[in-house]
C-alpha cells in the first residue's frame, strides 16, 4: 500500500468536522486552477469571509442533511 494510500484510510477515520477541516487546509495549499465562469469561486471567497467574521452563522453539516430530510 503506498503511503497516500495509507494516509487516506486513516483520515476515513477521522470525524466528519475533522476531514472536512483537513480537506480546505489541503486545498488551500494548491494553486488557483479553476476558472470562475459563473463567479461561483468569488461566491465562495465571500461566503468564508462572511463565515470567519460571524462565526456564529455556521450551519452544521448534521443540520443541513436534517433539514433536507436525511
Amino acid at each position: 500500500m503506498s503511503k497516500a494510500s495509507d494516509i487516506y484510510t486513516q483520515v476515513l477515520d477521522l470525524p466528519e468536522d475533522q476531514r472536512a477541516a483537513l480537506a480546505c487546509d489541503i486545498l488551500d495549499t494548491l494553486p488557483a486552477s479553476l476558472s470562475e465562469e459563473d463567479e461561483g469561486l468569488a461566491e465562495a471567497q465571500r461566503r468564508s469571509k462572511e463565515l470567519g467574521e460571524n462565526p456564529e452563522i455556521a450551519v452544521s453539516w448534521q443540520d443541513i442533511k436534517t433539514s433536507l430530510g436525511r
